[in-house]
């Protein structure tokens, strides 16, 4: 068996969606004749929702290594939350260690903490291992150049410029790229023509059917909304942010536009968007909310910020009448809760800006009937064979 050595920051008991795709391939990899061990930060140093539910689900087989980070309460003070800046030096010593001990064959860096990959390059010039990175989103990307400068992110200018340095350092010496997105790692080989296609493959999130048995037995009480009330409740998990900024000022106009042409239909329905923000309690903001509210829309759409567990919200997908699944503004945006309900549920409607509609559609297994409404499309699918538990 090669020896595997995965890096992933988040990893449970932590709930984090960048920690999904290698938490969900654990099992997979002896079939394959790899033998996985993974690189992670102790949870008691992330700022995360923690899922104990999550454990269960990794093989008893597959060691972990848990590295340390700076407390957050006291780099903060300093300008720095970022767990991947906290953690770097932490993670580059507990790495060198598990090389050292046990002589990979292979790193596999998977993860939306960029930073990290970086030490692929080092551990390459020490220990001679080549390296493998996994694109769940563009690393170096001038979308925010393209915005105003209200919607940058704090720190924007001094982030990128960290990027900028780390991305090409990383990628000099990189011997393969996967990503969720082809458009990904072909912009990589613009960026960096020594990166070849063939060392380039694409794979979407998946979902995992074991989650769902998992989800199912779970003791759960719905705080969103009593099923059976007599209304239609549609359900969207997950960030919102800046991206989706357009995409749910059109969600407000349409269902505005829906109570006034067909107020019978739309009197009834309501929308849920959970676990909309990525930072936490006080720090935490609203992305539809204030929309809904400037529209008159407070009675009809609603939105809670704060993150929650992993398996609850599969829970809720199963027993909303339909799935709200919106997009960004980015063609390439992959939205993985289609990859992960869309397998499950009965009903989804997909809200994507017409520029990345067809790139959406194209990722769908049956694109079912649209409509088109200022520069927006929705799509509906159902599937009469699903069951409800």
């Amino acid at each position: 068996m090669r020896r595997l050595l995965i890096v992933s920051p988040h990893f449970p008991p932590v709930n984090a969606p960048d920690m999904q795709r290698v938490r969900m391939s654990l099992p997979h990899f002896a079939e394959f004749g790899w033998e996985p061990r993974v690189l992670a930060v102790d949870p008691e140093r992330v700022e995360c929702v923690r899922e104990p539910l999550l454990l269960g689900t990794i093989p008893p087989h597959v060691p972990v290594h848990r590295a340390g980070a700076f407390d957050v309460r006291w780099t903060r003070k300093l300008g720095v939350g970022a767990l991947a800046l906290r953690a770097l030096p932490f993670l580059h010593s507990a790495g060198t260690g598990i090389l050292r001990r046990h002589k990979s064959d292979l790193v596999y860096f998977s993860t939306t903490m960029f930073p990290v990959m970086a030490l692929g390059r080092l551990w390459k010039r020490h220990f001679g291992v080549p390296f493998v990175i996994d694109m769940q989103d563009p690393w170096v990307s001038d979308y925010y150049d393209r915005r105003p400068r209200a919607e940058r992110p704090p720190k924007y200018r001094l982030a990128r410029l960290m990027h900028s340095v780390l991305e090409p350092f990383a990628m000099k010496a990189v011997d393969g790229v996967v990503a969720v997105s082809t458009p990904y790692h072909e912009t990589m080989r613009e960026r960096y023509p020594w990166i070849s296609p063939d060392v380039c493959r694409t794979i979407p999130f998946g979902a995992s059917e074991r989650d769902f048995d998992v989800a199912a037995k779970m003791v759960w009480n719905n705080p969103f909304f009593t099923p059976g009330d007599g209304l239609i409740h549609g359900v969207y998990v997950g960030v919102l942010g800046r991206v989706m900024g357009e995409t749910c000022r059109a969600i407000c106009r349409a269902f505005r536009r829906g109570l006034d042409t067909a107020p019978g239909l739309f009197s009834k329905l309501r929308l849920h968007f959970v676990g909309t923000d990525y930072a936490m309690g006080d720090r935490a903001r609203a992305t539809i909310r204030p929309l809904a509210a400037e529209a008159g829309l407070e009675k009809f759409i609603f939105e809670d910020t704060d993150r929650v567990p992993y398996f609850a919200p599969l829970r809720l997908l199963r027993v909303a009448d339909f799935l709200f699944v919106a997009g960004s503004d980015n063609p390439h945006y992959t939205a993985w809760r289609i990859i992960r309900t869309s397998s499950r549920e009965s009903r989804y409607w997909r809200c994507f800006t017409s520029k990345a509609v067809s790139c959406q559609s194209s990722k769908a297994r049956e694109p079912g009937a649209s409509l088109s409404s200022e520069g927006m499309t929705t799509r509906q699918k159902s599937r009469r064979s699903c069951t409800r538990p």
